[in-house]
């Protein structure tokens, strides 16, 4: 089943952050040759809902189901990035894809992390993960992808702040050190 494009040549899709319960959120290394970490994300079939296709995508990628995670927050809109020209392929009988589009989702890990296994799926998509500081994705993300992490965090951080609430921990900042 192939994912959908838009009529612009964008790819419907689904963004994840999991926050833990410190506020760190889950980078994972992608399976391959490439030193490539990113957060999960996954293409919508026709037919779901974004939603549908978080869940989807979350127990494919990372292993987790419904009941380890709760809704945070989403984006408002879609939010999108073009793919560099080396990486576009003119596939016969299917819509050119130049981009993708992006519903974002901000999720808390409810369940113990050893719920996360990067291996329940045939075909795994992450290798390696760790826990990293909320705003250390948007210098290490591949280039491109770049402009989307920020407006994604940017746009959500508040939720993930707010849900913390006056607990005695360090405020959520991009000035926070990215290694913590």
């Amino acid at each position: 089943m192939t994912g959908i494009i838009d009529e612009k040549g964008f790819r419907l899709n689904v963004g994840i952050i999991i926050a833990g319960q410190d506020g760190r959120v889950f980078w994972g290394r992608r399976v391959g040759n490439r030193d490539a970490w990113q957060f999960p994300q996954g293409g919508m079939m026709p037919g779901e809902t974004p939603e549908e296709t978080l869940f989807r995508e979350l127990e494919e990628e990372v292993g987790l189901r419904r009941e380890h995670v709760e809704i945070v927050a989403s984006t408002e809109g879609w939010l999108t990035y073009r793919l560099p020209r080396r990486f576009l392929r003119r596939p016969r009988n299917r819509p050119h894809c130049i981009g993708q589009r992006q519903k974002w989702f901000l999720l808390r890990l409810t369940a113990e992390e050893e719920a996360i296994d990067l291996f329940a799926s045939e075909s795994p998509e992450f290798k390696a993960w760790r826990w990293v500081n909320y705003w250390y994705p948007i210098r290490k993300v591949v280039h491109f992808k770049r402009g989307v992490y920020a407006r994604a965090l940017r746009e959500l951080a508040p939720a993930l702040k707010g849900e913390r609430g006056e607990q005695d921990r360090k405020p959520i900042s991009p000035g926070d050190n990215p290694n913590a």
